[in-house]
């Protein structure tokens, strides 16, 4: 059953060992931010560094996997129709749109979405890794300076993933306006057995 993530919100749920995670974008050009725990034991999780180093690229895709701070494989990826994620940005927070935006006042975030979700599984905002960024499109030049530039996905566009181990999934609809080209929509996802 497909289930959806309102725009500028997060979800989270477990997933077992073997069980696979499609992540869609229903409509053309959203981000979604996706953190792992380990479903035993929270205080392995997600590790962008560890992925990186033994994918051996900054451009996660289909036949990479998602490792752990324990370097463990956390999730496979088995289908990438769109190619384009990475690692390269933190999920944004309340100080992302008043440092980088000069945003004043409240603003959605990734980061309060994935850790108001997670806290029914005993994860507290310190506990956040960097998140993988789904379908987000971050490049940069010669000098290494990054920029954000519209996410290249399409409607209907998907990453599906494998559990490794039994696992806690957040999962977001990105709310930072340069990460989703100035707009935001849903993202949907579905748990296949």
């Amino acid at each position: 059953m497909i289930q959806k993530i309102d725009k500028q919100s997060g979800a989270a749920f477990t997933l077992k060992k073997g069980q696979k995670l499609k992540v869609i974008s229903p409509e053309a050009e959203q981000v979604s931010d996706m953190v792992l725990f380990n479903a035993h034991d929270i205080r392995e999780k997600l590790s962008s560094g560890k992925t990186l180093d033994f994918e051996e690229t900054i451009l996660i895709t289909k036949g990479n996997f998602l490792w752990s701070n324990r370097s463990q494989k956390l999730m496979g990826i088995l289908e990438d129709t769109n190619g384009r994620n990475d690692f390269l940005l933190a999920p944004c927070s309340p100080e992302t749109f008043e440092i980088m935006y000069d945003y004043k006042g409240y603003h959605p975030s990734c980061f309060e979405n994935l850790y108001s979700n997670l806290e029914e599984f005993g994860i507290g905002p310190d506990d956040v890794p960097t998140a993988f960024n789904i379908f987000m499109n971050v490049q940069f030049d010669n000098e290494g300076n990054l920029s954000v530039d519209p996410p290249l996905n399409k409607a209907g566009d998907y990453l599906l993933f494998e559990a490794k181990t039994d696992l806690i999934v957040g999962l977001t609809a990105c709310s930072a306006e340069d990460s989703n080209n100035g707009s935001f929509k849903p993202i949907h996802f579905e748990i296949i057995d």
